[in-house]
């Protein structure tokens, strides 16, 4: 594994930004109690806010892929931390008006989206080169769980100190603003532009490697795509369910709102730190990701089933413990799930619209999964977490065949070209 030090500082920069571009529109994966109380809110108008910021971004993952294989990747990404940075702190300042909230979640999906996500994943895939994938996204996924987590917690130490709800919601709100302000610093450092200005008066010259809108029908022709589409949306679709264990801590075990929030902080951010580990096993063990996929899928179908099955005796330590094993295995599956791309041999001229297609699909729990659930528990009360649970064990069980059919393509075309 030839890793520099130049590469390993890029790979921190990436994870960096990426870790903190999206903490403020999911802030309720940590501060989910306080931001209902705050804007006083119900858990739909909640979930709808994640609604409302997964439609827009639906119109835009395909021409933020195009933007991506067109335009330097590096000022994309500076461009959109800044602007994102400006947004979370006018959403602080406001964050008591429903109306005004919905409007920045669509400028999230505007600013943060469209010039970043997929200029994001194609400027990791050029900083990897196309050795030890599995290992290298594993390695920005850890970057950008400690980010996460770092962010968080330093969230959680401040707002702990302020005497109102209100004034805890804001703390949390404006470090965020101040995470991806560090973002946008880290890449305008460490990352080189991947297409440098052409010097005055110098002809063009013809990029053989240079995108072509032309492609995209080659792209979407291509059936491992849209499987592996089916793939991101389970296996985001697993990340994403990871806020709904901090209200059921609350609401069901009886913990308090600050020690389920450093859980959330453990599942959802802490344990990124061994997706590195995560995409070694993928490389080195199973020497495929589909089939580490396939374990790690038919684990999650039975933890996620098995909530169901916790007796009411049982203790808050267990419960508490049993809730971060679904954030383990389904961190150690989201957190290489894009290195299947160098597997699928798509070319690196293609990634970001690649991305963006697969986003399209993979991303679409939050058009409807945050409302569907908030409506379960503002409908059922404490027994809407079993349609959540039984919910996303189907949805793992999904994601066991998609990565079975995936895994069993492979080999047929391994046999064709041997």
């Amino acid at each position: 594994m030839e890793l520099t030090k130049n590469r390993y500082l890029k790979i921190m920069a990436l994870g960096v930004a990426g870790g903190s571009m999206y903490l403020i529109p999911f802030i309720r994966y940590v501060f989910y109690d306080w931001q209902i109380e705050s804007m006083q809110i119900s858990n739909a108008q909640l979930g709808f806010l994640t609604t409302v910021y997964a439609i827009a971004n639906a119109f835009l993952y395909i021409p933020a892929g195009i933007l991506a294989d067109k335009f330097s990747t590096k000022k994309l990404m500076v461009f959109s931390l800044t602007g994102v940075s400006i947004l979370t702190w006018l959403f602080a300042f406001n964050s008591g008006s429903y109306g005004f909230a919905l409007f920045i979640w669509v400028m999230f999906a505007l600013v943060g989206v469209l010039p970043f996500w997929c200029a994001l994943f194609k400027t990791i895939r050029l900083v990897a080169g196309e050795k030890d994938q599995g290992f290298l996204f594993g390695l920005y996924y850890m970057c950008n769980g400690l980010t996460g987590a770092i962010a968080n917690a330093v969230g959680l130490k401040l707002a702990g100190m302020a005497d109102s709800v209100d004034k805890k919601f804001f703390i949390a709100v404006v470090v965020y603003g101040f995470a991806t302000a560090l973002g946008a610093l880290l890449i305008l450092l460490l990352i080189k532009n991947n297409k440098p200005a052409r010097a005055k008066g110098a002809p063009p010259v013809e990029d053989p490697d240079a995108f072509k809108i032309s492609q995209l029908g080659e792209l979407v022709r291509m059936p491992v795509v849209w499987v592996f589409s089916i793939v991101v949306f389970t296996g985001y679709a697993i990340y994403s369910s990871s806020p709904y264990f901090t209200p059921y801590l609350t609401d069901v075990v009886g913990i308090s709102p600050e020690d389920s929030g450093v859980l959330s902080i453990i599942r959802t951010y802490i344990f990124y730190i061994l997706a590195p580990v995560s995409g070694m096993i993928a490389d080195k063990i199973f020497k495929s990701t589909s089939k580490w996929f396939i374990f790690l899928y038919l684990i999650l179908t039975a933890l996620f089933l098995g909530v169901l099955a916790i007796p009411s005796s049982a203790s808050v330590t267990f419960v508490s413990f049993y809730t971060l094993l679904p954030g383990l295995f389904g961190l150690a599956l989201y957190g290489i799930i894009f290195s299947i791309a160098n597997e699928a041999k798509i070319p690196v001229a293609l990634m970001g619209t690649a991305v963006g297609v697969a986003s399209l699909i993979g991303y679409s729990p939050d058009f409807f999964m945050a409302t569907m659930f908030g409506s379960w528990l503002d409908k059922f009360g404490s027994s809407g977490y079993n349609y959540i649970f039984i919910f996303l064990g189907i949805n793992c069980f999904v994601g066991f065949l998609a990565s079975v059919f995936i895994r069993l393509r492979t080999k047929k075309v391994n046999v064709e070209e041997s």
